[in-house]
């Protein structure tokens, strides 16, 4: 089937009950055995384990990403935390995006190191780079592409191709672009990581994360972990994203167009003393953003002639725009990762890899594109 076709039925029958079109909401703890020895006839026993409504979205996801099995997780971070539990082991090293979310450097430096784990930060926009980073010890290289949020592009079919020819897994955040834009696993990388929370979902109304691997063993090792930690997607944030899910590609398509548009439009404001995104001819990577993925999608960054305190000013001046900390939303919203998003991260790392205090980030709604021009506009005109 088609992508649009997919993103509305996969996963999805009609209730043998009643025949809802809609997958019902198992809000249910257990579900009752029909006996000893017929004990997971079904498939289902307690919900940390599986749970129907979370099942038909796990197969929406997998459909979509091309993969064998997905898992769907409380948040995003509990999905890059399953990742990296299934995939690495005391005295193990990974090869991680220098340019990441915030909450990917966290987890690394703060949580894994204490159990033994090293990573090394690489610039994974240069393959030599990546292959220099690879140790003997290397059990994972994980990829955000686009990164967060200075947009920096990652090659991964040559990431995979490394990774591959040494036996090492290829995992992608493929969060900013989603399956509609960028095919990871069809480009070579074995798992792909989602904050549903973000476009699946669309409407900021949950938090949620998807790991889609490729093959049948790591599906196997990230499930194990999913279930033994219990970090689990809800039914009803499930249910919830299998309705926004329903209109990623429509949403993607109006949104891309939209910050296509502001960000030429900021490009040449006086006001403004940089803009980057992907779909502009001056972006230093255009050309890989145009040959990896069929779309350039809704993130954008920039910086205010006048630096950081500037750009502070700019961001409470805005009406039409939201400054809050999440993206990919309907809502036009605009974020300083410096104090925001990234702020866990020291301050000479986050400048080594582009994250200035200067930075802003804008994650490009579904508003009239004139009305969000005229807001920038308006705001510009007071800093």
């Amino acid at each position: 089937m088609g992508f649009r076709t997919d993103q509305i039925h996969a996963g999805v029958t009609p209730d043998p009950a009643t025949g809802a079109i809609l997958t019902p909401i198992h809000q249910a703890t257990t579900f009752v055995q029909p006996s000893v020895e017929d004990y997971m006839a079904t498939g289902y026993s307690y919900s940390r384990s599986a749970n129907p409504t979370v099942s038909a979205l796990q197969e929406r996801l997998a459909v979509l990403e091309d993969g064998a099995s997905a898992w769907a997780f409380a948040t995003g971070m509990a999905a890059t935390n399953g990742l990296f539990t299934a995939l690495l082991n005391a005295g193990d090293h990974a090869v991680v995006s220098d340019v990441a979310y915030g909450g990917t450097y966290r987890l690394a430096t703060k949580v894994f190191t204490r159990f033994g784990v090293d990573f090394t930060f690489a610039d994974t926009s240069d393959l030599d780079e990546v292959a220099a980073a690879v140790n003997g010890r290397t059990r994972l290289i994980f990829t955000e592409t686009p990164a967060n949020p200075t947009l920096k592009y990652t090659d991964i079919a040559g990431v995979s191709e490394i990774a591959s020819s040494l036996g090492i897994p290829h995992a992608v955040d493929n969060t900013f672009l989603t399956p509609y834009y960028q095919r990871p696993l069809e480009m070579g990388a074995d798992l792909v990581v989602h904050s549903t929370t973000k476009y699946f979902d669309g409407h900021n109304a949950t938090v949620g994360g998807a790991v889609v691997c490729r093959s049948r063993e790591h599906a196997e090792a990230v499930g194990f972990v999913q279930n033994a930690t219990g970090t689990i997607m809800s039914p009803m944030v499930a249910w919830l994203t299998l309705q926004g899910s329903k209109t990623l590609s429509e949403r993607m398509d109006r949104q891309s167009a939209n910050a296509l548009a502001v960000a030429e439009h900021l490009e040449g404001h006086p006001k403004v003393a940089a803009v980057s995104y992907p779909g502009l001819a001056s972006f230093p990577q255009h050309g890989l953003a145009a040959r990896q993925a069929s779309g350039f999608g809704a993130m954008a960054w920039f910086e205010v002639a006048g630096g950081a305190e500037a750009g502070k000013r700019l961001m409470r001046s805005l009406r039409v725009w939201t400054l809050a900390e999440n993206l990919g939303s309907v809502e036009s919203l605009i974020t300083h990762p410096a104090t925001m998003t990234h702020s866990d991260v020291e301050e000479a790392e986050r400048l080594r890899v582009g994250i200035t205090d200067g930075l802003v980030r804008i994650s490009v709604g579904l508003e009239d594109v004139e009305d969000l021009i005229e807001d920038l506009d308006r705001g510009l005109s007071l800093v």
